[in-house]
């Protein structure tokens, strides 16, 4: 990031945090992904809480960015295994942060499987949960009671901008993928399994580039949406991707399911928004499918008789080319900043959140006055 664009990105964040202010002292665990411009808002989050340790999500480090945030901050490997066996979850938590108040940021509800736990067990105090995406919201209002309070941005109307432009994203670095193979989309057919926020995006880019695009998405009204915009529809994930040369999946909570691979075309590409063990249950593959690299980024699986490409591992694709989407996705982190202050005030019982429209709006006039134009 160049320097005006960073100290224009450090104001709008010292803004946030002004009209924002934090209440009592609380440290913060801070799932992320470590992208080329996540240093400034780490260092905004250190102005409203303690940055107790942070959490780079393994397939979203930016190697530069990692060295630069560990010169500043306390890092530590995340896993899934780390936070979904409660005991294990708990030990972390006391050797981190022991004793003292603390608030969650997460991406993706790893700390949902032990949540109980840690607001029960904890030697400190959970003040509550930040999340930030749609898997992960998905993951906590699934738990039904919950023991703290859990403030979602993933539904958030100032996500939405970073949403759309997510898709985009997702799209140019699939087409990147395919190119560097020497092939071309144009004129194929897609599925799109998923067609919230990003799915949709997803779907409207790939028409564009002239693509047959066919929708598949569990909930009757999504179905509904896109085909009143359009697109084909299909009851079923098999049959949405049976003559898919592309298929993208974009949930946020399990698409593919292993009996679902037989249905994919020959020669089909694969690839997915979120993180693999979200989107795609590729390892029940792994002892029926031969899996060949053919690049770093592309993945064969055969089997007699039947083949199909996975893009990225089965990770988000596009991670691969910075997932960059512009200022917009500063919207989404003064809005997490606003959270964490929220949850430092003890505003919020038990139970799922969001924040106010009035709050949102002021992060939106905020944003504006520092990048419009």
């Amino acid at each position: 990031m160049e320097s005006p664009e960073r100290a224009r990105l450090d104001a709008f964040f010292q803004s946030i945090a002004q009209q924002f202010p934090a209440g009592s002292p609380a440290t913060t665990l801070v799932i992320t992904h470590l992208l080329s411009e996540r240093p400034a808002f780490l260092h905004a989050m250190a102005k409203v809480s303690t940055v107790g340790a942070v959490l780079p999500k393994p397939r979203s480090i930016h190697q530069p960015t990692l060295d630069e945030v560990r010169s500043a901050f306390t890092v530590h490997d995340l896993t899934r295994a780390l936070f979904s066996d409660a005991s294990r979850a708990l030990h972390y938590l006391e050797d981190a942060v022991g004793g003292k108040d603390v608030i969650l940021l997460d991406i993706g509800g790893y700390f949902a499987k032990s949540l109980d736990t840690l607001v029960g067990k904890f030697s400190g105090r959970v003040l509550g949960v930040v999340e930030d995406t749609e898997n992960g919201h998905q993951r906590y209002a699934a738990l039904g009671n919950l023991p703290c309070p859990v403030i979602s941005v993933a539904r958030s109307p100032l996500k939405d901008c970073e949403d759309h432009l997510v898709g985009r994203s997702i799209v140019f670095s699939t087409e990147a993928l395919v190119r560097g193979r020497g092939d071309i989309l144009t004129s194929r057919n897609a599925c799109v399994i998923g067609f919230g926020k990003v799915g949709r995006s997803i779907a409207q880019t790939l028409r564009a580039l002239d693509l047959r695009v066919t929708v598949y998405d569990k909930d009757p009204v999504r179905q509904v949406q896109a085909h009143s915009l359009g697109f084909r529809t299909c009851g079923s994930a098999a049959d949405a991707v049976r003559e898919a040369e592309l298929v993208l999946c974009a949930t946020g909570n399990l698409a593919l399911q292993q009996g679902d691979f037989a249905a994919l075309r020959n020669g089909a590409y694969l690839g997915s928004v979120t993180s693999s063990e979200d989107e795609l249950e590729l390892e029940g593959l792994h002892s029926l499918y031969q899996r060949s690299a053919i690049n770093p980024q592309l993945t064969r699986y055969e089997i007699t008789g039947h083949y199909f490409f996975v893009l990225a591992d089965g990770g988000a694709v596009n991670f691969l080319h910075g997932a960059a989407v512009g200022s917009y996705i500063h919207l989404v982190q003064g809005e997490i900043l606003a959270a964490t202050a929220a949850l430092s005030h003890g505003r919020f019982e038990p139970g799922m959140h969001e924040m106010a429209a009035s709050d949102r709006h002021t992060i939106a006039r905020t944003w504006l006055d520092h990048f419009e134009g």
